[in-house]
C-alpha cells in the first residue's frame, strides 16, 4: 500500500502468473489485452475468481466484469469473491449456452475465453455473437490437449486460429508457446521475453514518467514491441 501526494491509499497487488494465463499472456509479450479502467468483459470460464480479480481491478469502479462459470463448486467461490467486488457480476452457467444468460450481460468491450472445451472457437464464436460490441476485441487461452490429444500443439493452435478467422476474428498477437511452457511447467521466468520482477520496499510514494522509467526502476530490460516473442498459445485480437 503506498500513500500518493494529495493522500489517498493505492493498493499493489502481486498477479502470479503461475495461476494466470492472462498474467502469462502478459509477461510473454502480448502488448494489449484491451482491458482498460471503464471496459465491459465477459469472462468466460471465470473459476473460482483469481484472475477475475484481476481484472475487476483492470476496469475499475466503472467497469463491469461478467464472470461466466459452469461448475458450482467453483461458482461457490466465485461469487462469495464478487462480494467484495461490486463490479464483478458472477453467473453460474454454461458458455456454450450464451442464451441462457442473454437477459444478465449487456453489450461487452473485450470477451476472454478460457474455457476447457473441445469447441473453444465455437463457444468464443457464439457468445461474441450476443454480446460484443462492433470493432470489439477477444483474448483466447487455446488449450490443445482438451481440443485433440493425438495432434502436436502448433497443429491444434494453427487450426482454431483458422477457424476463428472463418468467424471473421482477426488475431492480432501470440504468447509464443516456449514462453508458456516455461511458465507453467517449470515454474520459472528465466527466459529472455519473460519479464522480471523483484520485490521493491516503499514508504513513500513513487512518480513515474513512462512506462520505461518503470521497467528501470524495477530492475530489468526494456524491450521494443518488435522485440518482444508474440507468437503461439494465447490469442488477442479483434472482430
Amino acid at each position: 500500500m503506498l500513500k500518493n501526494e494529495d493522500g489517498t491509499k493505492v493498493e499493489y497487488r502481486v498477479w502470479n502468473p503461475f495461476r494466470s494465463k492472462l498474467a502469462v499472456a502478459v509477461l510473454g509479450g502480448v502488448d494489449n489485452i484491451w482491458m482498460k479502467p471503464g471496459s465491459k468483459v465477459l469472462y468466460l470460464g471465470a473459476a473460482s475468481g483469481t484472475t477475475v480479480s484481476h481484472v475487476s481491478d483492470l476496469v475499475g469502479p466503472t467497469g463491469v466484469v461478467y464472470a461466466v462459470e459452469f461448475s458450482p463448486r467453483s461458482g461457490r467461490d466465485l461469487v462469495n469473491m464478487a462480494t467484495k467486488r461490486t463490479n464483478v457480476i458472477p453467473i453460474i452457467e454454461d458458455a456454450r449456452l450464451p442464451a441462457r444468460y442473454r437477459m444478465l450481460v449487456g453489450m461487452v468491450d473485450v470477451i476472454f475465453s478460457d474455457v476447457a472445451q473441445p469447441d473453444q472457437a465455437r463457444i468464443l464464436a457464439l457468445n461474441a455473437s450476443f454480446f460484443l460490441k462492433s470493432g470489439g476485441h477477444f483474448v483466447i487461452s487455446i488449450k490443445a490437449n482438451c481440443i485433440d490429444s493425438t495432434a502436436t500443439a502448433e497443429a491444434v493452435f494453427a487450426s482454431e486460429v483458422k477457424k476463428l478467422q472463418a468467424e471473421q476474428f482477426k488475431p492480432m498477437e501470440q504468447i509464443d508457446e516456449n514462453v508458456a511452457r516455461e511458465i507453467i511447467n517449470h515454474r520459472s521466468l528465466r527466459h529472455p521475453n519473460i519479464v522480471r520482477f523483484k520485490e521493491v520496499s516503499a514508504s513513500t510514494s513513487l512518480k513515474f514518467n513512462s512506462e520505461k522509467e518503470v521497467l528501470d526502476f524495477l530492475g530489468f530490460p526494456w524491450l521494443e514491441p518488435h522485440e518482444r516473442n508474440i507468437s503461439g498459445i494465447s490469442l488477442a485480437g479483434t472482430t
